[in-house]
């Protein structure tokens, strides 16, 4: 059986520049979909691209600030203009901060909330009046662990990615009759670029130590591949998965349930 294609579906991911989005945008691509990846940088996006249509598939990328709601809207009025409709929205896009409560400026708290929490409020908003005028459509969010249970020094990332996950069921329940699916993902860690990057940073010359001590963190051993993400995102996305919605989904390595 010929399952989880996207044949014929317009999706949109953002953050598709690296990553995870990366791994969705190349995931959902392969599966016969038409990807728009929506990039602050834009150089990363057009690699993520160049990486699809060398395999065969088709998309398109826009260099855009999800934190701003009227350049969203213009790029996601382009990409309808362009395809003809927006079935899938997968919003990726987000940023971290290290810090407690005290160690959080305004100015930190400002960051992430614009980015993690307004930007996917912004793309969401832009997308679904679409979705309602062709008949439905799909919206997967990416929140986290931190949604769910506390996390050491992530004030404000766990602050946004909480909002992440209540706007999702917000949205869900709002849209049921207008055939709109909405869900979310709560990743543990996954090994991406931003890790290593973050690692380097704070770890100069402890880097291969401070890998091992993070992934074994998950009680599965090991952080996740970023591809391994991106297949439950095409599942939740699918017509196979019809039936979900205001759901979150824990893809942690038992972080959530076996930690203790």
């Amino acid at each position: 059986m010929n399952l989880f294609r996207l044949d014929g579906k317009i999706a949109v991911v953002t953050g598709g520049g690296s990553g995870i989005g990366q791994a969705v945008a190349k995931c959902f691509a392969g599966q016969g979909a038409v990807v728009h990846i929506l990039e602050l940088n834009e150089a990363a996006g057009q690699e993520t691209l160049d990486s699809i249509t060398a395999a065969g598939g088709e998309g398109f990328v826009h260099g855009v600030n999800v934190s701003e709601q009227q350049a969203v809207q213009a790029v996601i009025d382009k990409i309808v203009s362009i395809s003809g409709g927006l079935h899938i929205l997968v919003n990726c896009a987000g940023i971290a901060h290290v810090g407690k409560l005290e160690s959080t400026t305004e100015q930190d708290l400002d960051r992430i909330y614009n980015v993690n929490v307004k930007g996917t409020y912004n793309c969401m908003f832009t997308t679904v009046s679409q979705m309602k005028k062709q008949g439905g459509g799909v919206i997967l969010n990416v929140a986290s662990i931190a949604s769910s249970v506390g996390i050491p020094d992530r004030f404000a990332y766990s602050m946004s990615k909480g909002a992440v996950l209540t706007m999702t069921l917000s949205v869900a329940k709002d849209y049921l009759a207008d055939n709109i699916r909405c869900n979310c993902i709560s990743p543990a860690r996954v090994h991406t670029p931003f890790v290593d990057g973050f690692i380097a940073k704070n770890y100069p010359g402890r880097e291969a130590e401070m890998f091992e001590k993070l992934s074994k963190t998950q009680p599965i051993g090991r952080m996740a591949k970023p591809d391994e993400v991106a297949w439950q995102c095409l599942y939740l996305c699918s017509d196979e998965a019809g039936f979900i919605t205001g759901s979150d989904y824990a893809i942690d390595g038992g972080f959530i349930r076996l930690n203790n």
